[in-house]
């Protein structure tokens, strides 16, 4: 064992001389990954090694030479934690350039550990307004837990977009809440994009728009830019990222141990059994990508099949909640009790983070089969990751994508290597530029004289013709004002060019448009109706249905999911069609209702409407505010509507803001809380608990 350890120093070394560091740096992880599972002690030698090739938290202090200690030492920066923690060699790279001021776009492995640069330069650079934008809600979660630990007691950290702001904030939003703050502040001292890469309509056709326009109007605000992505070999030339450097860095932390697997299989039969081999053969945490809803609902199938349940009280009990809160005949009610749980972007947005807590919990779910999501919306990784089909929806994967998922595999300090089992053929390697063009959707929207060097002839033809079309329909001046608030939700000038046609020609067919402010579902059929017709195709299911649904739902805090899915049945909607739904009317209808309420009040403004209040409704799923916001924190409905009947919180008091709530948690802390809520369940002690964790910050604990 020592003579294959020594020719393993050797062979570090050699590729070291040779000055192939990144090779050095794979084998050596190897190596510390062998050593870790047989609790061999680190020698000089290996801390050596590991000095040399820049992974400086993985030295071992106490093994180390006096020149090991001092480098270990030298790295260490206050990053907001309890302790100052030992920064790796490009880490401690990017920071020292964020603190000299630079702007710098960022391509970097997902296992790099960006977040530690990025709250290293908070608690150095002491910055009074910072702001992220993240892709995607549950990761706005993650953040914010991440950051309210270290930094609540100084900054405001601010997830909801009708919060008033501190002295000092930390704003973490998608792109589309981060627009409602552009003309609350002056400006921002960094504006941080993590995973920019989805500014391209080749990675996400449908937001990429939205992310565009928020670079191009916040990023005029902002005194220093980060962006970051994995996986990008170089950026086109574009007037979002001109004033940035681009940095490349190959510098894993973790290996990444890929089995092909797909050239054994002849068939669907085949490809189930050798998956089910693969997760015999190696127990541990496993992601399994799905890569589309249908291959879910198959791999849950055949793991129903296959699996009995299993003696985890845990489980058993989150099993049971999911019965009685969500639909007793739910595959993943099943599916939990087997230590199986599913990621994906249409669940609750506590049910996601309540399952990623418990793939990260040793005795929690054990597998997790996931859409793309689990790359774009949380931060986890696993010891195994199973790629089981070559296909986001219904197109096949591209190399960068599927790269991002390999790179789910593995974490530092707990897999140094991580099992990749492919079970369909990869896409052809290939480097990723990173193409960033104008967006047509957003041309009516854009500075034609300012950005006229990256637009062509036809694009500045179109801009000029959408200029003068909508300042023929509201007037010059107030067409320049609303164009200089960003007051618009869509990114699509087309769609807002269509309203407003669409509201001067047929003034008649919106007549009682105030209506829908009383709560009086039975009566909002036409208006719904005429409403998203505005956008046909928009609602992923039939207008009718639509419809229905919306009227149903508007009972959401009245009624139970199960009450609602029970008069939802005869429009055909289950459980998973009503996340879907819900989701549509949170976040596309009621964008589409603030945009028509801009316009109508300009164009119909003898009509006096106002659907303000509808809108607030639509936006917030027909919970109170804080209820719905609540949510994002990891608190779900069902125990936000026992509190309130067990007057712990009153969710009806209009003043009540989120902020307001979070404080009187702390005050009453978790054990008065539970003990001053009246029917909590068993598994409901244990949300409680999670949520509690995410709201204190390291002086609390």
């Amino acid at each position: 064992m020592e003579d294959q350890i020594f020719q393993n120093y050797h062979k570090i070394n050699s590729l070291l001389i040779d000055d192939k560091e990144n090779d050095a740096r794979q084998e050596l992880i190897k190596l510390l990954d062998y050593h870790n599972s047989n609790d061999i002690e680190y020698t000089p030698l290996l801390n050596h090694l590991i000095r040399e090739t820049g992974l400086f938290p993985y030295m071992d202090f106490k093994t180390s030479s006096w020149e090991e200690r001092f480098v270990y030492d030298a790295f260490k920066v206050d990053v907001g934690e309890k302790t100052p923690l030992t920064l790796h060699r490009e880490q401690s790279f990017l920071l020292k350039k964020l603190l000299q001021g630079s702007n710098i776009a960022v391509s970097a492995p997902t296992s790099f550990g960006k977040s530690f640069v990025i709250d290293a330069f908070i608690r150095l650079r002491k910055p009074n307004n910072v702001l992220i934008i993240v892709p995607t809600i549950a990761l706005t979660d993650e953040t914010r837990r991440r950051l309210y630990k270290k930094f609540a007691n100084e900054y405001k950290i601010i997830t909801t977009s009708d919060v008033e702001p501190a002295n000092k904030n930390i704003f973490v939003f998608p792109q589309e809440r981060a627009m409602n703050y552009l003309n609350v502040m002056e400006s921002f001292d960094i504006l941080i994009v993590d995973e920019f890469y989805k500014a391209s309509s080749k990675f996400d056709k449908e937001r990429s728009p939205s992310l565009i326009r928020a670079m191009i109007k916040l990023g005029s605000k902002s005194k220093q830019k980060y962006y970051l992505a994995p996986n990008i070999s170089s950026l086109d030339n574009n007037p979002f990222t001109e004033d940035m450097e681009f940095i490349k860095l190959d510098f894993n932390t973790v290996f990444l141990e890929k089995h092909e697997l797909y050239g054994q299989i002849s068939g669907n039969k085949d490809k189930s059994e050798i998956l089910l081999q693969v997760l015999s053969d190696n127990p541990g945490k496993t992601l399994i990508y799905a890569g589309t809803y249908a291959n879910i609902d198959s791999l849950t199938n055949l793991f129903l099949d296959r699996y009995e349940p299993t003696s985890n009280e845990l489980l058993e009990s989150f099993s049971d909640w999911l019965s009685k809160n969500y639909d007793i005949n739910w595959s993943l009610t099943k599916l939990i009790s087997r230590g199986i749980g599913v990621h994906n972007g249409r669940l609750h947005r506590s049910l996601s983070q309540i399952q990623v807590k418990l793939f990260e919990e040793n005795k929690g779910i054990e597998k997790l089969i996931s859409t793309s999501s689990i790359i774009e919306g949380v931060n986890t990784s696993a010891e195994n990751v199973v790629i089981w089909i070559n296909r986001k929806g219904s197109a096949r994967l591209d190399d960068f994508t599927y790269k991002n998922i390999m790179g789910r595999g593995g974490r530092m300090f707990k897999h140094f290597v991580g099992k990749i089992f492919i079970l369909d053929e990869p896409p052809k390697e290939e480097q990723t530029q990173l193409d960033l063009p104008f967006p047509e959707e957003i041309l009516g929207d854009i500075d034609e004289v300012k950005y006229e060097s990256y637009l062509t002839k036809d694009q500045v033809a179109k801009i000029q013709y959408h200029n003068e079309e909508m300042s023929k329909l509201l007037g010059v001046q107030v067409y320049e004002e609303l164009k200089s608030e960003a007051a618009f939700q869509s990114s699509n000038s087309d769609l807002i060019k269509k309203i407003a046609i669409d509201l001067s020609e047929n003034p008649d067919s919106w007549n009682g448009l105030g209506y829908l402010n009383r709560f009086i579902p039975q009566n909002w059929d036409r208006l719904l109706y005429r409403i998203i017709r505005l956008q046909p195709g928009n609602w992923d299911t039939s207008y009718t249905t639509f419809v229905e649904f919306i009227k149903i739902v508007a009972f959401n805090w009245r009624k139970s999911i199960p009450q609602l899915l029970d008069e939802l049945e005869e429009y055909d909607v289950g459980i998973d069609d009503f996340f879907k739904l819900e989701r549509n009317i949170t976040f596309k209808f009621s964008a589409l209702l603030q945009d028509l309420n801009i316009l109508q009040k300009r164009i119909l403004k003898n009509k006096n409407y106002d659907i303000s209040r509808f809108i607030t409704l639509c936006s917030q799923a027909f919970l109170p505010r804080v209820v719905f916001q609540l949510e994002e924190y990891g608190l779900p409905r069902m125990i936000s509507k026992k509190m309130h009947h067990s007057k712990v919180i009153n969710f009806y008091d209009p003043e009540l803001t989120i902020h307001q709530a979070i404080r009187k948690f702390n005050d009453l802390g978790l054990e008065r809380t539970i003990g001053s809520t009246r029917d909590l369940d068993e598994f409901d002690y244990y949300i409680l608990d999670y949520f509690f964790e995410g709201i204190q910050t390291f002086n609390d604990q």
